[in-house]
Formats: C-alpha cells, sequence, structure tokens
C-alpha cells in the first residue's frame, strides 16, 4: 500500500509550478507505487484555488487584466484530506472477510457504494472540476469519471493492487482479478445508474454501445492512472477564460508522463497534449500535429482502430489553421470509426461532437470558401476545395458513416437540421467534381450491376475475337486483288468499278458485322452509350476532331470545315479499322475494339497514334501523354440511405427536397433482435427501472 510518508513531505509547502512536477517526478520514479490518493489531493486543490475560487476583475478584459498567481498548499491541509479519506474507506470495509489480497466483486461493489453514498443526492456530469477527491472530501461532489478513480484510490488503500482503472472515451470502469479479466462498473453515466454497479460490462459490449469501444478500452497500470489525473485537469474559469497557470502545469506534467512513455498507450491523453502544445509551443519538443497523429497511430496499433477522438482531435486542429481538405478526411475517417457502433442516448457526447462538425464547422468551411474563391492547402498544385472531387468525397464518406451508426440503433440519428446542412454543402460544390469520380454500392460491381453477366458476355465477345479473327476486321482491297492492265483504260475502269463493289461489300459487312453484335446484347443489359451517342451527334452536326483532343468547339460551324471533315471521313475510318493489307505499320482498331471504346476521345486517341513519329509534332507528342488515362477516384457506399442517394448525389441537378426525405426516413432505425453470445452473459438478475427524463 502507498503511504504518505516523510520524502512526501519534503515536497511542502507546494508554491510553484516545478514544486509540484517535482512531487509527481518523486511519485513515478520511485520503487513503490504512485500514491493516487495523495496526487489527486494535491491536484485538486490547486485546480480548485485556480479556477473556481479565483476572483475576476470586475472591469476590462479578464484575460489581459488577470493577475498570474499560484496557490500555496501546505502541508497540513493535504495530510489532513488524506487522512480523512484513509479512515473513511478503511473504517466501512471489514478486511477479515477479504484476506486473499485478490479483489473480489463483492469487494468492488462494497467500496463502491461507500463512495457512492457519501455523494450529494445530485448528478454532475456536465460540471467541471469535480473530478479529483479533493471535490470529494470538501464538497461530497463527484463526476462520473470521479467516482470511478476514487473507487481504485480506495482499493489502493486497502492492499488491492489488482484493481485498475478502464477508460473509454466518455465512460470509466475497473478491471480486477489475478490477471485483470474480470471488469465491474463502478460509477454511473447519463442520468443515473447506480443499478449497475458491480456489473461486469459485457451487456455494453455485446450492444456495440460507443461507451465500451467493443472492447477496445485502456487498460491502466499505476502510471497511466495518474495520466489520467493530469489529463483530466479542467483549466477553464469559466466559459470564455482559461487558467494559464493550470494549462502550464498541466502541460509540463505531461510531458514528463510522456519522455517516462506511460503516455504510448493513451489517445486522450496525447490529444490532450497536442491541443496544450497547439497553443504553447515549447521548443525542442513534437508539434502538435504530431502528437495528434501519434495519438492515431496509438489507436490503430493498440485498440483496433476503435477510437473515434484523435481524428476529431486532428481534425479541429485542421480547420483550425484552414487545411480544409485535410479537415474533411480526418472528419471522414472518424465517421469511419463510428458507424462499428450502435447509437443509443447515452452517446450524446460523441453525438454533439458530430453534430458541431456537420452543422457548424463544414458549413462554415463551405461558406469562407465561397466567399473568398479561394483556399490556404498544404500544397500549391491542390485545386479549389469546391471543385475538388476529393473533397466531395469525403463529405459523402462522413454521412455514409452517420447514416450507417444510426443503422441497427434503437434511436435515430439524422434529423432535418442535419439533412438541410448536407444539401447546403453539396449544392455549393461544382457541378463537374461529379464527373471526376465514380460511387458504387457495396455489393455492386463498377458497372452499377449486382451479377456477373456483363463481364461474361464481354469475355464471350473476347473469345470470339481470339478464335476468328479474320470475321472482325474489314479493310481495303489488297493489292493481291487486282488484276493487272498495262496502261489499259478498260481495265483501269474495269478495275476501278471493282474496287466500287468490293469497297461497297465490305461496307456492308462492316455494318452486318455491328448489326450481329448489337442483336447478340441481352436485352436486361443498357446499349452502349457511344453508339448512340455519335449517332445521334453525327446526324445533327459534324463533330470538330479538335474538340476531342481537348481543344476547340465540339461542333463545327462553318461549310469549308464541315465539307471538309465529310470529306475525310471515309479516310478517317479506314484508318481506325484495320486489315492484313493495311500499309500502315499500326495494325489499327478492330470491330471490337471500336465498340469497347469508352469515348470518342478514344478512338481520336488510336488514331493519333497510328500517324508516324516523324509527323507528329513535340506538342502533338506532349498533348496525348497529359491526355493519358488516369485512375478515378471511387467511392463505396455502406449505409441504406446513402445506397438509396446514390443516384441523387451524382445527378446535374440536385433535388434537395429527396435527399432530405432520403436521409431523414426512419425505415432503417431499427433493433435488432440477435441473440446474444453465452460469453456475454451475466448470471444475477438484471433490475428494470424507468429512464429518468
Amino acid at each position: 500500500m502507498a503511504g504518505f510518508g516523510g520524502l512526501d513531505k519534503q515536497h511542502f509547502p507546494l508554491q510553484d509550478i516545478n514544486s509540484v512536477v517535482n512531487l509527481f517526478k518523486t511519485h513515478l520514479e520511485r520503487p513503490t507505487e504512485p500514491n493516487l490518493a495523495l496526487l489527486s489531493i494535491v491536484m485538486g486543490s490547486i485546480e480548485n484555488a485556480l479556477t473556481v475560487n479565483r476572483a475576476l476583475p470586475p472591469q476590462g478584459d479578464p484575460a489581459l487584466t488577470l493577475e498570474p498567481i499560484f496557490p500555496v498548499i501546505d502541508l497540513a491541509t493535504v495530510e489532513a484530506l488524506y487522512c480523512r479519506f484513509v479512515s473513511l474507506i478503511k473504517g466501512s470495509v471489514d478486511l477479515t472477510q477479504f484476506s486473499s489480497g485478490i479483489a473480489t466483486r463483492e469487494v468492488l461493489k462494497r467500496v463502491a457504494d461507500i463512495i457512492w453514498e457519501s455523494l450529494t443526492r445530485s448528478f454532475y456530469k456536465d460540471k467541471a472540476h469535480l473530478q479529483s477527491l479533493y471535490s470529494f472530501l470538501t464538497g461530497n461532489k463527484l463526476d462520473c469519471f470521479g467516482v470511478a478513480f476514487a473507487v481504485v484510490a480506495a482499493c489502493q488503500v486497502l492492499g488491492f493492487d489488482d484493481v485498475h482503472l478502464a477508460l473509454s472515451e466518455d465512460h470509466a470502469w475497473v478491471v480486477f482479478g489475478e490477471h485483470g479479466q474480470e471488469t465491474a462498473e463502478v460509477t454511473w453515466h447519463g442520468k443515473g445508474n447506480e443499478d449497475k454497479r458491480g456489473q461486469p460490462i459485457y451487456t455494453g459490449v455485446a450492444e456495440k454501445s460507443w461507451l465500451y469501444l467493443n472492447g477496445n478500452a485502456v487498460i491502466c497500470d499505476r502510471y497511466m492512472e495518474v495520466a489520467s489525473l493530469v489529463s483530466g485537469i479542467n483549466p477553464s474559469i469559466n466559459a470564455t477564460i482559461d487558467s494559464v497557470e493550470l494549462g502550464d502545469l498541466q502541460q509540463e506534467l505531461l510531458w514528463v508522463l510522456y519522455d517516462k512513455n506511460h503516455l504510448k498507450k493513451y489517445p486522450m491523453a496525447l490529444g490532450n497534449l497536442g491541443d496544450l502544445q497547439e497553443i504553447q509551443p515549447i521548443t525542442g519538443r513534437p508539434s502538435a500535429s504530431a502528437l495528434f497523429k501519434e495519438a492515431i497511430e496509438t489507436a490503430k496499433c493498440c485498440y483496433n482502430n476503435q477510437h473515434v477522438y484523435p481524428y476529431t482531435y486532428m481534425g479541429a486542429y485542421l480547420y483550425r489553421i484552414r487545411c480544409y481538405k485535410d479537415a474533411f478526411r480526418y472528419w471522414a475517417e472518424a465517421a469511419s470509426v463510428i458507424k462499428q457502433y450502435n447509437y443509443n442516448r447515452e452517446d450524446e457526447e460523441i453525438y454533439k461532437e458530430f453534430l458541431e462538425i456537420a452543422n457548424e464547422l463544414i458549413p462554415n468551411i463551405i461558406k469562407t470558401i465561397s466567399g473568398e474563391q479561394q483556399v490556404k492547402t498544404d500544397t500549391l498544385l491542390s485545386p479549389r476545395l469546391l471543385e475538388d472531387p476529393v473533397c466531395y468525397q469525403y463529405l459523402l464518406r462522413f454521412y455514409d458513416g452517420i447514416c450507417e451508426w444510426e443503422e441497427g440503433s434503437s434511436t435515430p440519428v439524422l434529423h432535418i437540421g442535419w439533412a438541410k446542412h448536407l444539401v447546403f454543402s453539396l449544392s455549393k460544390f461544382e457541378p463537374k467534381v461529379k464527373e471526376l469520380f465514380e460511387i458504387h454500392a457495396e455489393g455492386e460491381d463498377e458497372s452499377g450491376s449486382e451479377t456477373s453477366e456483363g463481364a461474361k458476355s464481354e469475355q464471350d465477345g473476347r473469345e470470339d475475337s481470339k478464335k476468328k479473327p479474320s470475321e472482325n476486321r474489314v479493310g481495303p482491297v489488297g493489292p493481291n486483288n487486282q488484276k493487272p492492265g498495262k496502261g489499259s483504260d478498260q481495265n483501269s475502269n474495269t478495275q476501278d468499278v471493282v474496287d466500287k463493289m468490293n469497297g461497297d461489300d465490305h461496307i456492308k459487312t462492316a455494318i452486318k458485322e455491328l448489326t450481329s453484335k448489337v442483336d447478340r446484347v441481352p436485352q436486361s443489359e443498357t446499349p452502349n452509350p457511344n453508339i448512340a451517342a455519335l449517332a445521334q451527334a453525327c446526324g445533327e452536326s459534324i463533330l470538330n476532331p479538335e474538340y476531342l483532343l481537348g481543344s476547340g468547339e465540339p461542333f463545327t460551324t462553318n461549310s469549308s470545315t464541315a465539307a471538309g471533315t465529310v470529306g475525310d471521313t471515309k479516310v478517317e475510318v479506314g484508318e481506325f479499322l484495320s486489315s492484313k493489307a493495311n500499309s500502315s505499320p499500326f495494325q489499327g482498331m478492330t470491330m471490337d475494339s471500336m465498340l469497347k471504346a469508352e469515348s470518342p476521345a478514344d478512338m481520336m486517341l488510336f488514331k493519333s497514334m497510328m500517324r508516324p513519329e516523324s509527323s507528329r509534332s513535340l506538342r502533338e507528342v506532349g498533348n496525348t501523354l497529359s491526355k493519358a488515362p488516369q485512375s478515378i477516384p471511387k467511392l463505396t457506399l455502406y449505409s441504406e440511405k446513402m445506397k438509396g442517394l446514390k443516384s441523387l448525389l451524382m445527378a446535374s441537378k440536385l433535388n434537395a427536397s429527396a435527399i432530405k426525405l432520403q436521409l431523414t426516413a426512419q425505415s432503417q432505425v431499427h433493433v435488432k433482435q440477435t441473440k446474444r453470445s453465452s460469453e456475454f452473459e451475466f448470471n444475477a438478475p438484471r433490475a428494470k427501472r424507468a429512464r429518468r427524463q
């Protein structure tokens, strides 16, 4: 059992930040465990003096006129409070009934009851400065974390060193047992959960509640429990003013813990340290962004990427420094994590976090960019945010994660406020953004179908082209088919007629080829859009080849150009088609290739490649290379609501009413009637009670 000995007393009175840091270093470096009760009383008394009991100037800006102070913490006050806590715990627990030295569920239930019965009859979840034993001993008030920490400190006083703190992102409980495999609720969450004390957390894990992180909570040792005490310091004096002295003390203590590797498995503490480092950077220390990234890596490596706050920490930081594109990215990642859970009313903290992102931060970014028409990003070559398809993807990923979080939940997440802000954000993106990436629903292939018939038909077509290459190629008649006629006019005229007839025959053959291929397409499949597009364009006006290469108007307007184009039509088609007798070194495109070309631009690209290199200028080569196909960003939607919005999200005109209706639909909110695994069952009957409103 950790005690309050002479070595600790030598540090008193505590008069500045250095003296407090030295006291903590003594507890972290000594061979025995840190004394949680003593350190909690010390930190609570300092925090109370610098925040709750701090007088603010009546006039002027308090942030400018507030004089720096540091309270003097004397030994007598701390020792009296410590002895009172020890007497309360030891006088209420009969250790003769628990002589094994290993805590049991009955012990924890008894200790939790002692702490609980000493509190006032009110709940203080959202009130600040109630997490320390100083608040418990002087005002009989504790918040959710404070109760759990007090139970662990009380078990340390009783000699049960196997009891440790377990922390999620908004809840706390304890682990115990010889190998730390048992769990027990010891505190409350929300509006009164006193009936859960002593019960394991299996129910919350089985229900996929964010409060329990799917079993990936931070399991603390004694040094990480000290880190949780320091990370829980709240330097706020009121809603707008923080105590600079308390913030500096918290930052110094967190760096001490960081240097001793006690934060390497504690993402929340790393995020708090990153916030402090952003406010007041310390030279020679990792930057705020480096700390936020370390918190994300810790969540990935140690906790199966089940923690949300590391991503929201990073997103908020990037928002503050105006790196909006990266902020979108990390908010989308946060939504990808939260979708692994089911939402319930006890998840109000993370709900408010996402509500702020969706209804305040993202709309503020959109408004800022819309007004400035330009945004500072991490690279000078980045496009404008509202013209960037990747940013559009991040926005859709964010809402896709929120919708999937709602699926399977007993309580809906999205309401009309969410839908209005989504429609506002989508409406500000340039329409051309939707053409620069692809959206697929989960379970669909890239063509948007759920079956593989199209792929099978295409494969059959490829096999036919391999078996009968001569039937798939049409070209001009070769020299071997011509009859020699040395200067004879009759032979020459006859040859012209034969050539014309042969050319007509090949054209008819090509038409039959196209007709037969169209007939072989199953009725269930969508016809190739290139055929209809080319037919309509050729029927109405003449297509401008330069436009297909990236410049000029889509169609020619003057008659001379049109005539030239008409005259060259046969030549160009002949160049696209190939035969063994084609004099060009490039064999050209087969009929299959023409049908499978994704656009007329692909055919023009083949034509430009058919030219001899000597006739192509360096500029043409550069343009061809610049027009080379690039990877198109792709987005997969997983939630049912966003799958239903797929066509609306990619439509050229935004249908606001339909999007709002689909996004606020309640059909996706239901309770899954699944039998829980036997490993999550608890023998004790669960008490039933009405939820407090």
